[in-house]
């Protein structure tokens, strides 16, 4: 089984970028537990990170025929992209969307997904438990 975990635009700021709400965990350490946790449920996990929307787009559609399933954490893109939501809902692979913050405790710019309505699940609110959370979950509906 393989997994694509996508991370969106800032999240390569983990361990600088707001600490009182994200914690000092780097992006880096987040993957890497996200690898081991694959590895020890089966699954073998593949790490990608990217700031342009476009790029996120590529990626998601390269999947197709690779990957079983799709981890993505958008950032900010998760309230703007209809591109990256038509991308998911393109490729028709299962895709859980992730945030470490509860979004629908934030700012109320974020309480709106546009995401989830094309994604199997969402997992939030669980700072970098969430990443292992939602792997799995999605490794449980694969099965």
């Amino acid at each position: 089984m393989k997994i694509l975990l996508i991370n969106g635009a800032n999240l390569n700021m983990l361990g600088v970028r707001e600490p009182e709400k994200y914690g000092n965990i780097s992006l880096a350490d987040i993957e890497q537990a996200v690898i081991n946790r694959g590895k020890e449920l089966g699954a073998v996990v593949e790490v990608w990170q990217s700031n342009h929307e476009g790029e996120i787009v590529e990626k998601i559609q390269s999947a197709r025929g690779i990957y079983d399933g799709i981890l993505i954490n958008a950032g900010g893109y998760t309230h703007t992209s209809v591109v990256i939501r038509d991308a998911i809902s393109a490729v028709q692979i299962p895709t859980v969307e992730i945030h470490m913050t509860n979004i629908h405790a934030r700012e109320e710019f974020r309480h709106t997904s546009l995401l989830s309505g094309v994604c199997v699940a969402q997992v939030v609110g669980f700072k970098e438990q969430s990443y292992l959370l939602g792997l799995e979950g999605l490794i449980k509906l694969l099965k």
